[in-house]
């Protein structure tokens, strides 16, 4: 690859990071961070800003720190801290220093009371509708607050008081004083410090008065000497806000190259899938889902437990890459990526689903051979396991038709197909019960057809899959497919919500795929996955990538489909 080819790979951050790192700036240093609120379980949308924010400090020989943006404590849980830390290092990335924006608490008190004294910020006590009423509108300026101009000294003695538990939620908040009639609406006063008096999961009932995302987030980023703060694309109009509080913090210290610096990408938008925190909790709590990591869900410990490898999802963000403009990415992309990743790594074994019995007329009552099966032929050092063959096996229900069409390639009446890794079996018929549901379906063994055999070669159209009716292990199986059947969940909740003046929670149920679960009790695996665990990979052959759930035992295996072998959802929908 040539020197301009390898730039034009590069997408538009590693540009920046490059050419400041060509230039000197920052010393020559790169550090960023990844900023998560601990008020939920990640996302796959979060995902993306992980491997960015990660990604971009391994590249260049940097460090990414981890911190966790605590300022509203009605939200925000010890059990959401540590879920995140278990999500970052599950997809491959290990943080630097471990960080909370409430390590700085103190320090943005300080500023604040600064502010304060030197005329930058005032205690307003009107009413957020009021507030927001005065704001005016992008082409109209805003009206001046009546507490704009009250004495620092008054206001420095309601700021106290608001810390201190004097002053009731809602009653008043500190307002940064810049310009009301400024374009950039952001700037028109904003709120940098209100009243919340619910305690906080690391400081306690220390603090009564908590800082705004805006008055925080630069200013860690200054503390901690972030070089590259990487945001998503609301944050563009934030970004004139976030270099005001960082010039205001430095107290006229020349930081000439050496401050950190905001740049946006695009977030991650998928169809079929809502990833807004809040909807999410509605599905937790309502029990519409089994918890946040029901495979259903797009966090990525529901994707952990579906059977996705972290691996699959770092492509799929690779391949989708950033630009900074929005756009809808197609589900199957995603699918598709952990196709191609599971197709490489999963141990391949073989489980029946809707079984019907096979007998094989001919072979032998009381014997049973042991056949090789490799466990994964994509990859030419790949171990082999044994399973049992016999008399009375399971198969497929679908695998056998009576009265079969022409190009009909599986068992019929007639026909021989190969049994995996086995012989070739010619159907000679079936039984059925007394409502004419097939009960037993009837073959007879080749014994010169054996895999591995001179006459193993014989071409039949068919293959199937199948397991030892008496080798074999009971299993649940749960088949996932996506939660929403309407491919822009959240355009299509507003519509509804407006069109029948309804809940957000009685428009997700009108949403909800009818058949995004489906649980089959009766079904059956080969002995070898008796030991399988979660987190192992797997493809049942024939039928789909899977992985053992966390409810398996060994006196019941739970197997969760991760993926199909094949799109289903683009046939359904053209």
């Amino acid at each position: 690859m040539t020197e301009g080819s390898e730039k034009k790979s590069l997408n538009f951050i590693e540009q920046v990071v490059e050419k400041d790192l060509k230039e000197g700036k920052n010393g020559g240093k790169v550090q960023t961070r990844f900023p998560p609120e601990p008020n939920g379980y990640l996302h796959i949308g979060h995902a993306k800003a992980i491997c960015l924010d990660f990604g971009i400090a391994q590249k260049y020989g940097g460090v990414c720190n981890l911190r966790f943006d605590d300022t509203n404590p009605t939200k925000e849980d010890m059990e959401y801290v540590e879920a995140i830390k278990e999500d970052i290092q599950w997809l491959g990335f290990q943080w630097g220093n471990e960080y909370y924006a409430s390590d700085y608490f103190q320090q943005l008190w300080d500023f604040a009371i600064r502010l304060i004294k030197e005329g930058k910020a005032y205690v307003d006590e009107q009413t957020s509708e009021e507030i927001a009423a005065q704001k005016g509108t992008p082409t109209q300026p805003g009206t001046e607050s009546p507490y704009r101009n009250r004495p620092m000294e008054e206001s420095l003695e309601l700021f106290q008081k608001m810390n201190s538990g004097e002053i009731e939620e809602g009653k008043m908040v500190l307002r940064a004083k810049i310009d009301m009639a400024n374009p950039n609406m952001h700037f028109r006063d904003p709120i940098i410090y209100r009243v919340v008096k619910t305690p906080h999961h690391r400081t306690g009932d220390k603090w009564k008065a908590y800082p705004m995302y805006d008055f925080a987030h630069g200013q860690s980023d200054y503390f901690e000497g972030v070089t590259h703060s990487l945001c998503t694309l609301e944050f563009v109009v934030h970004r004139p806000l976030y270099d005001l509080f960082v010039d205001w913090v430095k107290d006229g210290k020349d930081l000439d190259d050496n401050r950190p610096h905001q740049y946006e990408f695009n977030k991650l938008n998928l169809n079929y899938t809502l990833m807004s925190k809040r909807n999410l909790l509605i599905l937790v709590k309502e029990g519409l889902v089994d918890g946040w990591d029901d495979p259903r869900m797009p966090t990525l410990c529901a994707f952990r437990r579906r059977g996705y490898s972290p691996e699959s999802i770092r492509n799929f963000i690779n391949k989708i890459g950033y630009t900074t403009y929005d756009a809808l990415n197609d589900f199957a992309l995603l699918e598709s990526a952990v196709r191609e990743d599971l197709n490489a790594r999963a141990t391949r074994v073989s489980a029946v689903l809707n079984p019907v019995k096979l007998v094989l007329t001919n072979y032998p009552e009381d014997r049973v051979e042991v056949m090789e099966a490799i466990n994964n032929p994509e990859d030419p050092d790949s171990p082999t396991h044994t399973i049992e063959f016999s008399r009375e096996l399971w198969i497929e229900r679908e695998d056998f038709m009576e009265n079969a069409p022409k190009k009909y390639f599986r068992m019929t009446p007639g026909q021989e197909v190969r049994l995996k890794n086995a012989y070739i079996v010619k159907c000679t018929g079936c039984r059925k019960d007394e409502n004419g549901n097939v009960v037993e379906v009837y073959a007879e063994y080749d014994p010169n057809t054996k895999s591995g055999m001179p006459e193993a070669n014989r071409k039949v159209k068919g293959t199937l899959h199948w397991v030892s009716c008496a080798h074999c292990l009971k299993a649940e199986v749960r088949l996932y497919d996506r939660l929403w059947k309407v491919e822009n969940p959240r355009d299509e909740m507003a519509a509804i919500r407006e069109a029948k003046n309804c809940s957000a929670l009685e428009a997700m149920k009108e949403m909800i795929n009818p058949d995004s679960l489906k649980v089959l009790k009766e079904c059956y695996v080969e002995k070898f996955l008796a030991d399988a665990k979660p987190l192992d990979y797997l493809q049942f052959q024939r039928i789909g990538y899977f992985n053992v759930d966390k409810d398996s035992t060994p006196a019941h295996l739970v197997f969760n489909r991760t993926v199909s072998l094949r799109d289903t959802w683009s046939k359904i929908n053209k």
